[in-house]
């Protein structure tokens, strides 16, 4: 984590992944397009801990590998921070439909 990291005051929040192939390319792209409509810094990891990773970068999202039915956690720094946790948690638990 950096020290930028540290610092911010972070929004958290978390969905169970009910898509039986995980996180793959299409929800990727989903979560992505939407994480990047806010001003917000935000950054995701899947369960199990590993490093946050930047939300609105499709490649880092894939790289996640985050399987079906574990958690990920989604957290948010900035003025919308709050919107954009809960409107990726709800992406999430619509298992990316729109």
């Amino acid at each position: 984590m950096t020290d930028m990291a540290r610092d911010l005051d972070w929004i958290v929040g978390n969905a169970v992944i009910r898509d039986p192939t995980g996180l793959h390319a299409r929800p990727a792209v989903k979560l992505t397009r939407l994480a990047k409509t806010f001003e917000a810094a935000i950054e995701i990891r899947a369960e199990g801990g590993g490093d946050w990773v930047n939300a609105k970068s499709p490649n880092a999202v894939m790289k996640l590998k985050a399987g079906a039915g574990l958690p990920l956690h989604i957290r948010a720094a900035g003025d919308d921070a709050r919107s954009a946790v809960d409107a990726l948690m709800a992406l999430v638990q619509r298992d990316f439909h729109d």
